[in-house]
């Protein structure tokens, strides 16, 4: 049987101040006279503690604005006002869990984790509602066929492509064939469910990158052996995800179609680099620049909305 340790309050400055700190970053608004009867020490004790809180606050942050301890007259308490630079809104923490949940790209436990320290940032009195809000979608979950740990390779192979190192892993196939790979990684993206590595094979003179499934990924190794991409060359994976559809890499090209369906907003979204070269009644001419052959994915999923006219 575990024993509860007892802090002594009264006695240890240090033990006070963390838990007054504590109560107060969780939302709650403290009365000096109840909180002086919970910790056993006098009213006065508690306004030095909360002077000395309020000093360690102006020194370890920019301004009062960002974070400060205010007192509220009406309701006789001390509660702590964050900037929403620090603070998650109820609606921000509300949109994110609903977009993790939509991914289905992380497993269960993982969701779980970045769920739970995502609720830490509802002031305590709104967590239940926005708990609510989400808890059919969250107990109906269903992640992704591999079922694999992201997070931790994610971050492993990020390190690499911070430190421009070559990085040496074994890559499975959607055939199944397993293959070891060196490889100058440059990005890593999520798109369609799946987390990416993007990247440029070492024994390779394409001028396209490679693409390789993350969770398709073992046996990482940052080689630490450098590699340098000329500035005129350097990847840019803003510009690469305007041109890439559902991660088919692949040589660049300019393709031109005619578009009769009834939302061309939705083609102008799905093709970043799309333009309207003209329109003639409720037929568009559109022209996008693209990398490879997941363009014809999309374009075979419009049926006869699409007519392809040039390619380039």
């Amino acid at each position: 049987m575990i024993t509860k340790i007892k802090y002594d309050y009264n006695g240890n400055k240090g033990f006070r101040l963390l838990s007054i700190y504590e109560r107060l970053h969780k939302g709650e608004l403290l009365n000096k006279e109840k909180i002086s009867h919970d910790y056993g020490v006098s009213q006065k004790t508690i306004q030095r503690d909360i002077d000395d809180l309020r000093a360690y606050l102006a020194e370890t942050h920019y301004s009062e604005s960002e974070v400060s301890i205010k007192f509220n007259k009406a309701k006789c308490g001390y509660y702590l006002v964050r900037s929403e630079r620090e603070w998650l809104t109820n609606e921000e923490v509300l949109s994110l869990c609903k977009i993790l949940l939509e991914s289905r790209a992380f497993q269960k436990d993982e969701l779980s984790e970045l769920i739970g320290k995502l609720m830490t940032q509802v002031v305590p009195n709104d967590r239940k509602l926005v708990k609510s809000i989400i808890l059919n979608e969250y107990r109906n979950y269903v992640p992704l066929k591999h079922n694999k740990r992201l997070l931790s390779p994610i971050w492993e192979l990020s390190q690499c492509i911070s430190r421009q190192e070559i990085v040496q892993f074994t890559y499975e196939r959607q055939d199944k064939t397993v293959k070891d790979r060196q490889v100058k990684p440059v990005a890593i993206m999520f798109s369609e469910f799946y987390f990416y590595l993007i990247g440029y094979m070492v024994y390779s003179n394409r001028d396209f990158p490679t693409v390789f499934r993350i969770d398709r990924i073992t046996n990482i190794t940052c080689t630490k052996e450098k590699f340098t991409v000329p500035y005129a060359k350097r990847f840019n994976d803003g510009e690469f995800r305007k041109r890439v559809q559902f991660m088919y890499p692949g040589e660049l090209q300019t393709v031109t179609f005619e578009f009769n369906g009834d939302s061309v907003e939705a083609v102008l979204d799905r093709l970043p680099t799309a333009e309207i070269l003209k329109q003639e009644g409720d037929v568009y001419t559109i022209r996008a620049e693209v990398y490879g052959k997941g363009i014809d994915m999309w374009i075979r999923s419009q049926g006869k909305c699409i007519k392809v006219i040039d390619r380039k």
